[in-house]
């Protein structure tokens, strides 16, 4: 994709939750929380998003202080204000009550010079489909090596 940078991804995500439905939404941030994403400063791991009243904001998503910035630097785990529109924040409000579903980030990305999230409506994964996923990825593996040598 072009003019995609991605700064981070939450691949701990996709091994605990079945990813059902995504969706790109905006973030509220400073100055120095930019400026520690454009050096790569974030961890998005046990981060979700979480609802008070009409709005929708980023939780424990940890954006390090920027060193080079003095007292007006920012905390570290703020609650993040997520921008979506009406529809999407009632769709995704409904489905998390209604369903039982969990709203995770998966990908923290600058997209023309915005910082973007996508957020991923998921559903917890049980032990044993973790270990299936595992199998899975492991036999496709083998298959490629197999395949690979089979060439030469």
């Amino acid at each position: 994709m072009s003019g995609i940078k991605v700064i981070a991804e939450n691949r701990k995500a996709r091994f605990d939750y079945e990813i059902l439905d995504r969706l790109e939404a905006g973030l509220v941030l400073t100055g120095s929380e930019v400026k520690s994403l454009r050096n790569g400063q974030v961890t998005l791991k046990d981060s979700y998003v979480s609802f008070q009243g009409e709005e929708a904001f980023l939780q424990n998503a940890h954006i390090s202080e920027y060193k080079a910035s003095s007292y007006n630097n920012h905390d570290p785990e703020r609650l993040r204000k997520l921008l979506l529109h009406r529809l999407e924040l009632n769709r995704l409000q409904a489905s998390i009550r209604e369903k039982g579903l969990s709203c995770v980030p998966l990908k923290l990305y600058f997209k023309k010079g915005l910082v973007k999230v996508e957020l991923g409506l998921v559903r917890g994964k049980k032990k044993g489909d973790k270990r299936e996923d595992v199998k899975r990825r492991d036999a496709t593996r083998e298959m490629a090596r197999a395949s690979r040598h089979a060439k030469t």
